[in-house]
């Protein structure tokens, strides 16, 4: 095969790797793709590419990953350059990666490439305006039985296991290539021993989803929770048809049976401790529910962008404040950070999160470990995210078992047990559908190792990050001296 033939072959078989990885995603839903998904762009890497090439196939596959993930809807204003770096930075990665596993003689091919990619993920997943968007896990949100063991290991450890997956049989096709004379480098991949190897990985995903599977033991609902979804924008309504609106719903919700009403992000435009205090008690006390309200208002300091929970005695039993504001969207929470305590209710404990927290792993493990059962999370999403946003709660839910309830202004609802399953949804990114969502959930002390230690995982791939660009540093040192 000519050199220009096996280029253009190459980005081709990348950018198949973009597409897949997006398949894998909703609204696509093609979620079994997530563990091949990575392989067209390997075998390009190493056998399509020339070594000064090689870091193409991830800027393409990668970024373009990106790209295709940004576009579901529209991309979102301010992230429309967000691709171009994480092309760049890829790029460069899967450059070195091919120098060191040529080094090597690939080794720790099925290891090194899924520790740098966990390790990355964790870099990111603590940068404010990154967090956990586009994680391979995610794809997994609509199969609870898979996914129980994320209470142990983290998203961290799933995606560890998904990489692994792919790695292993982009090892399998490379040995086959590799046997057939096809592509014109160097043999590697043909001294690695792919039956061992296979085998070991085969068994990590094995050993996964058996213990999924004996972890998920669901139980009955306890405690009747629901959200408004109103299809209401702020801008739009003055406050006396937003209350109306907001009013009628939260007392069709008790109709139901609910316990727990959860209003939207910067549902009220003012402070329900200071604004229309006596006519929100006479309704919490009316409808016997607890009711989680969401309110934003500006301050010389900045926005206050808070949620509190109003108990049917009139009580405010909590504020919390927006943890993780969208940063490049010109958002802020001068709040933000100043408390994680749930409130205590006699229908159990009961804590917030807003918005953009869910996709961060730690602000959802901070209120449960202030001891939440239940997780209000008021949202304001913008419609291009609302096919995959409430997926992050899954994994919030699962982390920490807690039960989560998602209220949107009028984009993406859902009610997730402590299992990850979604009792009910709505999904509506062109807005105009109002919605009550009312489901049974159970109560249950999050008492989780990730909860204990965190994102250990993610961590123990970043400390590999940081080994391998050390070994390829020495290495490069090595052969500049021998030279």
């Amino acid at each position: 095969m000519k050199r220009s033939t096996s280029i253009l072959v190459g980005m081709g078989l990348s950018l198949l790797s973009a597409l897949l990885l997006t398949a894998a995603f909703p609204p696509y839903e093609q979620w079994p793709v997530v563990f091949v998904a990575l392989v067209p762009m390997l075998v390009a890497q190493y056998r399509l590419f020339p070594r000064a090439w090689s870091g193409l196939a991830y800027a393409l596959g990668i970024g373009g990953f990106f790209l295709f993930f940004l576009s579901l809807g529209g991309l979102i204003p301010f992230l429309t350059w967000l691709p171009a770096p994480v092309a760049i930075v890829a790029g460069f990665v899967g450059w070195r990666e091919r120098i060191f596993h040529e080094r090597t003689r690939a080794r720790f091919f099925w290891l090194v490439g899924p520790i740098i990619w966990v390790g990355i993920e964790m870099i990111r997943g603590l940068i404010p305006f990154f967090g956990t968007w586009g994680f391979p896990a995610y794809t997994l949100y609509n199969q609870p039985w898979l996914i129980q063991p994320v209470a142990i290991f983290s998203i961290y450890g799933l995606d560890l296991l998904i990489i692994m997956v792919n790695y292993v049989i982009a090892l399998g096709v490379l040995f086959v290539l590799e046997k057939w004379g096809i592509g014109s480098q160097a043999r590697l991949f043909s001294q690695v021993n792919l039956r061992k190897v296979s085998i070991g990985v085969g068994t990590a995903l094995v050993a996964w989803a058996v213990l999924s599977l004996v972890m998920f033991q669901p139980k009955p609902g306890t405690l009747t929770v629901a959200a408004i979804h109103p299809a209401l924008q702020v801008q739009d309504a003055e406050d006396e048809f937003r209350l109306g609106i907001l009013y009628d719903a939260t007392r069709m919700a008790a109709q139901r049976g609910a316990e727990l009403i959860v209003w939207n992000e910067g549902a009220l435009p003012f402070d329900p401790k200071m604004t229309h205090t006596t006519t929100l008690q006479a309704l919490a006390a009316e409808t016997n529910a607890h009711l989680s309200i969401g309110y934003s208002l500006k301050s010389e300091a900045g926005l206050r962008n808070e949620s509190t929970l109003l108990a049917p005695s009139g009580a405010f039993l909590s504020v919390f404040g927006k943890d993780h504001p969208v940063l490049l969207s010109g958002e802020t929470s001068i709040t933000a950070g100043m408390d994680y305590s749930p409130g205590q209710t006699d229908i159990g404990v009961i804590g917030t999160v807003i918005c953009y927290d869910i996709d961060f792993t730690d602000t959802s493990r901070k209120v449960a470990r202030a001891g939440a059962q239940v997780i209000a999370v008021p949202s304001f999403d913008w419609p291009e995210v609302a096919p995959v946003h409430y997926t992050h709660m899954v994994f919030r839910a699962i982390e920490n078992r807690v039960a989560m309830i998602k209220a949107d202004v009028g984009f993406d609802s859902a009610i997730v047990d402590p299992y990850g399953r979604v009792l009910q949804k709505v999904v509506t990114p062109n807005a105009g559908v109002f919605a009550i969502l009312v489901a049974d959930v159970p109560l249950r002390p999050g008492d989780t190792v990730v909860m204990r230690l965190g994102d250990w995982v993610g961590w123990i791939a970043l400390t590999g990050l940081v080994v391998f660009h050390l070994a390829d540093a020495w290495f490069t040192l090595r052969r500049t001296d021998s030279e």
